[in-house]
């Protein structure tokens, strides 16, 4: 089994770098190409299943990208919930908080690392349960998340990631071991890389 990872295509606040945790904003007409691109890539792979956040961003990269009709709403796949931090740069929050790192740090009244973890090791486990491999549409932070806990790293490691709108990549295994296949993969079907 492996987990695909697809991360929305880009909004207004992705592109910007404003932290978009539990504000639901539209894909930009970049971010919608960025959809369809996704599509193209995973056209006729055999998924046992398909995941995706509640946030409209997600669910309609899903659409865009031809799986509408076996999409299912996973809760869990909500982006991490910012709090306080909530649309402002982490440049911003850094300027009154010198070294801020969600991953080490958290969001006042928002998700603690802890939490972050705990909701990664469970869709880990949820999307790891039957046959096949599994694709999960998602946000930033959630699946830069889910992918430290699934090769079994601590949380803050996913700090040191980037992951780009748009952008697929695949967790799977390797001799037996868990392995990093692809990572932040933004090419375009049909385009030399």
């Amino acid at each position: 089994m492996a987990l695909w990872l697809a991360r929305h295509g880009e909004t207004e606040w992705s592109r910007s770098g404003r932290h978009t945790g539990r504000t639901d904003l539209p894909l930009l007409p970049e971010g919608e190409a960025q959809a369809r691109a996704l599509g193209e890539r995973l056209a006729g792979r055999p998924f046992a299943r398909v995941l995706a956040s509640p946030l409209g961003r997600a669910l309609e990269t899903a659409r865009l990208a031809g799986f509408a009709g076996r999409v299912e709403v996973a809760d869990l796949l909500t982006e991490v919930d910012y709090g306080e931090y909530e649309g402002r740069t982490g440049r911003d929050i850094r300027a009154e908080r010198p070294g801020w790192e969600l991953f080490r740090d958290g969001a006042p009244g928002g998700e603690s690392p802890d939490d972050i973890a705990a909701t990664a090791d469970r869709i880990v486990a949820e999307a790891g349960r039957g046959d096949g491999d599994v694709l999960l549409f998602g946000h930033g932070h959630r699946l830069r998340s889910v992918a430290v806990r699934y090769l079994g790293l601590p949380v803050w490691v996913a700090g040191v990631l980037r992951l780009d709108a748009g952008s697929l990549s695949i967790l799977g295994t390797e001799h037996d071991h868990v392995a990093l296949i692809l990572w932040n993969d933004r090419s375009i079907p049909g385009e030399p890389r």
